[in-house]
């Protein structure tokens, strides 16, 4: 048995979205997208079978998931799994969540490996977080072992010892007490900032020896003035 669609009206909040109305019913025969509205020539006239309002209606489903995810993604870069979670907040199925990720990948719009090379890019060279910190953020946000792995790797050994660097120098200035205690504090600072055991000594090191031949220069002005 056919349905005659019997009148299609635009959405009013959502302009992109259109709802189909059969002959005696108040609820939508279907709403759409528009592009599915012309794929499927949805007009004032044309009959559709049970069958066929079904698979409209799962498609539009795969599709507003899709788009909604598009959406989500133009605010900043996502892992998978970070979509997966906003798509299952918006209460879409595992069907149409799969299709959005399955076709976001393939458009390469999501690649989590790309995405945790930047990310730990960008953590060394502006937060001054090391490679055990990263690892653990990159996990948080569902990203594989595998990937993760990589993103590490690819860490210029360099970067992370100029971040560490930068963080202990700015550390050093807020410590109080002896300097054998500072220098525990600080070790401990940068360890807990995910920085490598190696990276730590060589990092308070050049604070340290920078902290005192400022202090000296300091020192050798005072006597001079007086």
């Amino acid at each position: 048995m056919s349905i005659e669609i019997s009148a299609v009206e635009q959405d009013r909040k959502d302009r992109k979205r259109y709802h189909v109305y059969a002959n005696g019913v108040e609820e939508p025969l279907l709403s759409v997208h528009e592009d599915l509205l012309i794929k499927y020539t949805l007009f004032k006239g044309k009959e559709l079978t049970r069958e066929a309002i079904a698979e409209i209606a799962e498609e539009d489903e795969r599709y507003r998931a899709y788009s909604l995810a598009v959406t989500y993604l133009g605010v900043k870069a996502r892992t998978r799994k970070q979509i997966e979670q906003y798509l299952l907040r918006k209460e879409f199925e595992p069907e149409p969540i799969a299709y959005a990720l399955e076709r976001l990948e393939s458009e390469h719009i999501v690649d989590d490996g790309e995405y945790a090379r930047h990310f730990a890019l960008q953590r060394i060279r502006y937060s001054q977080k090391g490679r055990r910190w990263i690892k653990q953020e990159l996990h948080q946000r569902g990203v594989s072992k595998q990937a993760a792995s990589d993103a590490l790797d690819s860490i210029d050994k360099e970067d992370e010892l100029a971040s560490a660097v930068h963080a202990a120098k700015k550390k050093w200035r807020s410590l109080k007490g002896e300097n054998r205690e500072k220098r525990q504090k600080l070790m401990a600072f940068l360890m807990r900032r995910g920085f490598p055991s190696d990276v730590v000594k060589q990092a308070a090191k050049a604070a340290i020896d920078e902290a005192e031949i400022e202090q000296a220069d300091e020192d050798e002005g005072l006597l001079l003035d007086n």
